[in-house]
């Protein structure tokens, strides 16, 4: 039961982490990484999933971006929209292998504005962040000792 729990924690704070909403999930998954708490194929599955579809979200805000954008709330001026824009077009896809590190949300995001097709979006944003959580494991077996 505490498994469970534990990896649906996983989840959702991987899954917020790669939403608009700010959230540290590398702090939960070396917490339970070293609290033994559940296998760590196990974590890195559900993280990568989580991570993933909290990309998905932030795709999805993006696809509707454009139609708040004149919103004095917005979180972008047009000019850094216009901007990652330019970004994303000189480096294409593969900007999304960044999707992992801190700013690569905004990827996400400018991904779903340029309405990007989502049989490339998901594979590419899922590889780079389990590889992501991936790496945050074997630091942290390495810390513990273990590798």
């Amino acid at each position: 039961m505490e498994e469970t729990a534990s990896l649906l924690g996983l989840f959702f704070s991987a899954m917020l982490a790669a939403s608009p909403i700010p959230m540290q999930s590398e702090i939960v998954f070396v917490a339970m990484q070293t609290a033994g708490l559940a296998p760590v194929w196990q974590m890195l599955l559900v993280a990568g999933v989580g991570n993933t579809l909290g990309a998905l979200i932030t795709y999805g805000f993006g696809r509707g971006a454009n139609h708040w954008s004149d919103r004095r709330w917005f979180p972008a001026t047009p000019q850094q929209m216009e901007r990652a824009h330019r970004w994303f077009e000189r480096w294409g896809i593969w900007v999304l292998l960044l999707s992992w590190a801190p700013g690569g949300d905004l990827a996400c995001l400018v991904a779903g504005v340029l309405r990007m097709n989502l049989w490339i979006f998901i594979p590419m944003v899922a590889l780079a962040k389990t590889g992501r959580y991936a790496a945050v494991a074997w630091v942290t077996a390495q810390a513990m000792g273990a590798g």
